[in-house]
C-alpha cells in the first residue's frame, strides 16, 4: 500500500501544473527531516462562511527525501532542519499538494534554499525522479566530501527503508 501511495505521490507531483504560490510565515514545528508545520502571515483559505483562516500548513520539502526518524541520520536530519528553520520567518513556494494533503514546497530562508542545503549537508537525497540540477550537484558534492549519510559505506535510501519496514510489519 505504501508503495502505491509513493507512486501516486510521484505522479501527482509530476502531473501537477507548475503554479507557484509563495507565502511568508513562520515554521512552528519540525516533524522530521523533510516535513514542517508552517503558519502563513496572511490567510490562505476561507471557510464555508467566507471567513479567512490563519491555520497552519503541513509542508513536505519538494524534490528531496530525508532519512526516516528511526533510520541512520534521521534524527540528525530532523535536528538540522530544526536548527535552520524552526521559529524562523521563511518563504514557502508551493509546487503541489500530495495524496496526504501536505503542501509540497521549496523553503527559502534569506539566501538559503533549505531543500538544497539539506542535500548539500548530506542529510537528504535529491529525488531520483524530479530533481533540479542544483540538487543533483549538491548531492554529488556531499557524496564526494563525504558529508552526513554519505559517510556510510552504503546508505539506504528512505524509500527503500520504508518499503522494507512496511513489509516487515505485515
Amino acid at each position: 500500500m505504501r508503495r502505491l501511495l509513493d507512486v501516486l505521490y510521484l505522479l501527482l507531483v509530476a502531473l501537477t501544473p507548475a503554479w507557484a504560490d509563495t507565502m511568508s510565515g513562520i515554521v512552528i514545528v519540525v516533524i522530521d527531516g523533510d516535513t514542517v508545520l508552517f503558519k502563513p502571515d496572511s490567510p490562505y483559505k476561507t471557510d464555508v462562511h467566507g471567513t479567512a483562516s490563519r491555520a497552519f500548513l503541513k509542508i513536505r520539502l519538494a524534490n528531496i527525501d530525508a532519512p526516516e526518524k528511526d533510520q541512520p541520520y534521521g534524527e540528525v536530519a530532523t535536528r538540522a532542519l530544526s536548527a535552520l528553520v524552526l521559529d524562523q520567518r521563511v518563504e514557502v513556494t508551493t509546487v503541489a499538494v500530495d495524496a496526504y494533503g501536505r503542501t509540497i514546497a521549496q523553503i527559502q530562508l534569506g539566501d538559503v534554499q533549505v531543500n538544497t542545503e539539506l542535500v548539500r549537508r548530506g542529510l537528504a537525497w535529491a529525488s531520483a525522479y524530479r530533481s533540479r540540477s542544483d540538487l543533483k550537484e549538491a548531492q554529488r558534492e556531499a557524496q564526494l566530501a563525504p558529508r552526513g549519510l554519505w559517510r556510510e559505506a552504503a546508505p539506504k535510501p528512505p524509500w527503500v527503508w520504508r518499503r522494507e519496514h512496511s513489509a516487515a510489519m505485515h
